[in-house]
């Protein structure tokens, strides 16, 4: 990165810390890293370093974590490192303007999808929820908005239709990493040819809230099986039978009688739990007791799952 020289990495999650780890594989010159402050984990909430802090520390490079890049005395410790470029991966904190000002190349950002589809803060699941054929990553130069600078390079991947949450954000983390790197190595190139977002194509990827986790069985089968997909490993999807919580891993659509009462399961074996939906059934595969461990419907059923998911039980239905 001759060209480019000092650069500060911004980053808090696994998936900002694959690219930061590209980086340094690739012996680009970091000078300093962000992330956000150490935050409670665990039963015992013992504060926690990101995995991108932990990476850093591990490599030697110097950490900074405020709390918010607004207080002149934080912008100041970042312009006193006279960075050239700042890259951003999932890092959490919004960026004044002030602080976009001070790389003398400005700032990159690596977002999760194939923008303008999905801006915000949760792409990957709202891809693998919406149903999308494909995904994909765009490096951009990052302003003021959110998510709405200049594209600079792009990388697009199929979905399958066994995809989750989980899977995807893997497999962009791999295709992020080795795309900031290529760019990083031609960035003046890819600098001017960046070309402006239609804004009239843009969609919005809301933050996850919990509650979107509880499973309305009067929706159609089919959205809420790529909800359970999205949703898996975090937040994960549930639904209440006979007063427990069970946390829904895998679930497939599937064909059942017309007319059956949304929540009522229809069946229950060791192929699955068919529960009846607004439209058609879905097909629990592996789901979660309280107490317990994700495992196979045909295991849960030779235990306590065996009275509780019996064909007949109610699921709780929320009001559509």
């Amino acid at each position: 990165m001759s060209e480019t020289g000092r650069l500060v990495f911004a980053g808090t999650p696994a998936f900002a810390a694959r690219h930061l780890e590209a980086l340094l594989q690739a012996g680009q010159p970091v000078a300093a890293v962000l992330t956000q402050p150490d935050r409670p984990s665990g039963r015992g909430k013992r504060l926690s370093a990101s995995p991108v802090k932990q990476l850093a520390q591990a490599a030697g490079l110097p950490v900074l974590q405020p709390v918010s890049l607004k207080a002149p005395e934080d912008q100041g410790a970042l312009r006193v490192l006279q960075p050239d470029l700042m890259v951003v991966v999932a890092y959490g904190l919004i960026l004044p303007q002030a602080v976009l000002d001070i790389p003398r190349l400005g700032c990159l950002n690596v977002h999760a999808s194939l923008l303008p589809r999905w801006r915000g803060a949760a792409p990957i699941q709202r891809a693998v929820e919406a149903g999308d054929t494909k995904s994909g990553v765009t490096i951009m130069q990052m302003e003021a908005g959110l998510d709405t600078g200049p594209m600079v390079e792009h990388a697009a991947i199929p979905l399958s239709m066994q995809e989750t949450g989980g899977s995807l954000h893997d497999r962009l983390a791999t295709v992020g990493a080795e795309l900031l790197v290529d760019v990083i190595k031609d960035l003046p190139g890819k600098l001017t040819g960046a070309t402006p977002q239609d804004p009239s194509q843009a969609t919005y990827a809301g933050k996850i809230l919990k509650h979107e986790g509880d499973l309305n069985w009067c929706k159609p089968a089919d959205t809420l099986a790529r909800r359970v997909r999205a949703f898996n490993p975090s937040p994960g999807c549930f639904s209440h039978v006979a007063g427990e919580r069970l946390k829904i891993w895998q679930a497939t659509p599937c064909d059942v009688p017309p007319h059956a009462p949304p929540g009522e399961i229809l069946n229950a074996n060791a192929s699955g739990v068919v529960v009846a939906c607004g439209t058609g059934g879905l097909r629990i595969d592996a789901a979660q007791l309280p107490g317990g461990k994700a495992l196979p419907v045909a295991e849960l059923l030779r235990g306590k799952g065996h009275d509780l998911l019996a064909r007949g039980q109610f699921f709780t239905v929320t009001p559509p």
